[in-house]
């Protein structure tokens, strides 16, 4: 039976995988302050480790928003989006990789003396909303927000932040651990509550582009193995946990 890393190598020579991913999703995902072009956090640590162990050198680079991610991903220019949701349309120009990172639930956040009662999708009618442009959180609320929502796209979450205090929108959609270390890392998570219930829970994915020379079915294969063996030694957790405090107390820093 072959190991990973033979699987691996049977594919063709491909040593070093150019990455990119959302450059605003801490603590998976920032832009390394001493180094803006080179994107840091728990999906890079992951990466760079799986990969060694399989003899590819990874490259974790910022190629701009994250609208942008996803259109060079599409076109060819970066082999591996590091964390997607799964939707259809992305499905067209990615090959998702089983198991995921991690689930992620996203919530509304608030600012503190604006809070509305969140129960269901319905309650954010009439009102406006801010989010990255690009974000998707899952096809059936995404369907919904198309038909049935105002929220506006940002191109930083910072941004969308800021914009609720000042009352131009009501409330940011953003997922729940990230918003809470990027503004606890700004000393403005008090500004802000997030509601008790979850807009939508959704899997984090590393996808392939399906233009990448190097993505091959061995290597997916080859990944996804090592892949569950670090889920199973609890070796993601601990990423993202470390990453977690890293941004808190000085992601932001160069």
């Amino acid at each position: 039976m072959l190991t990973s890393t033979a699987k691996a190598q049977e594919a063709p020579a491909c040593d070093e995988l150019l990455v990119a991913g959302n450059s605003e999703y801490p603590p998976f995902l920032w832009r390394d302050p001493a180094e803006p072009d080179r994107v840091i956090g728990a999906v890079p640590a992951v990466l760079e480790d799986l990969f060694a162990e399989l003899g590819i050198r990874v490259q974790v680079r910022h190629v701009g928003p994250w609208s942008r991610t996803l259109e060079s991903a599409r076109t060819g220019r970066i082999d591996l989006v590091a964390g997607a949701f799964l939707t259809d349309e992305r499905q067209q120009y990615l090959d998702y990789v089983l198991p995921s990172l991690a689930p992620i639930p996203t919530v509304v956040w608030m600012p503190r003396g604006e809070v509305f009662d969140y129960r269901r999708w319905s309650d954010l009618k009439g009102r406006t909303g801010a989010t990255l442009f690009g974000n998707s959180f899952g096809q059936a609320f995404d369907a919904y927000a198309e038909a049935n929502l105002r929220i506006e796209g940002v191109r930083s979450i910072e941004q969308a932040f800021k914009m609720a205090l000042m009352g131009r929108v009501d409330y940011v959609l953003y997922e729940a651990l990230q918003g809470k270390v990027k503004l606890a890392s700004k000393g403005e998570l008090e500004d802000f509550q997030p509601s008790g219930l979850f807009v939508s829970v959704e899997n984090l994915y590393i996808a392939f582009s399906k233009r990448s020379r190097c993505n091959t079915p061995e290597l997916r294969e080859a990944f996804a193995d090592a892949l569950v063996r670090m889920r199973g030694e609890g070796r993601v957790q601990e990423y993202i946990a470390d990453f977690t405090q890293r941004y808190i107390n000085n992601g932001t820093k160069p």
